[in-house]
């Protein structure tokens, strides 16, 4: 559930970058900048983020990227709220979080058979694949109707709040990897 939320999450925010590009220059070039600094950290750092992963205690790294995430999110919230956002302020924040996402997403990926017993382990990842592309639908949508309803800055606010969940689930994990 915690990668579900946090895979909205990061969907809410791709979209809701792409929409405030378009405010702010609607070129096809800036707005198509938007996904390219979105994926290009995954890129540049998930074979190192997986090498990375393999060393270190992933339930810290985890915790430590959320708890990033949440500060760079509530920061651009802020930033957004007050009205200080340029394109390209948007650009390097939109960087920031998928570069996060890029470190964290091996670690992810490689602590569920940690987490479910070796029997379950085939229906465990499978749920995590469903999760990841129900999120796919489901994050851009949300991001729409969130600004619809309550305007640009509230999916930025909902981000940064909502990871205190993500990273409650992560210090949590603790507990359920030293049980398995």
């Amino acid at each position: 559930m915690a990668s579900v939320v946090a895979n909205i999450g990061g969907w809410i925010y791709s979209a809701a970058a792409g929409w405030m590009m378009t405010g702010f220059d609607a070129s096809p070039l800036m707005v198509s900048l938007v996904q390219v600094v979105t994926s290009l950290p995954m890129f540049l750092f998930a074979l190192p983020a997986g090498a990375l992963a393999d060393i270190i205690d992933k339930r810290r790294f985890i915790l430590v990227l959320e708890i990033l995430v949440a500060i760079v999110a509530g920061l651009f919230a802020i930033m957004v709220s007050v009205d200080r956002v340029t394109p390209w302020t948007l650009l390097l924040f939109t960087f920031l979080i998928g570069t996060v996402e890029a470190l964290e997403a091996p670690s992810w990926q490689s602590i569920v058979p940690q987490l479910v017993p070796k029997q379950d382990l085939s229906p465990a990842i499978a749920a995590n694949s469903v999760g990841i592309n129900i999120s796919r639908a489901i994050g851009p949508a949300l991001a729409g109707v969130i600004i619809a309803g309550f305007g640009i800055a509230a999916p930025f606010w909902l981000v940064a709040i909502s990871n205190f969940g993500v990273i409650g689930v992560s210090a949590k994990l603790r507990t359920i990897v030293r049980r398995s």
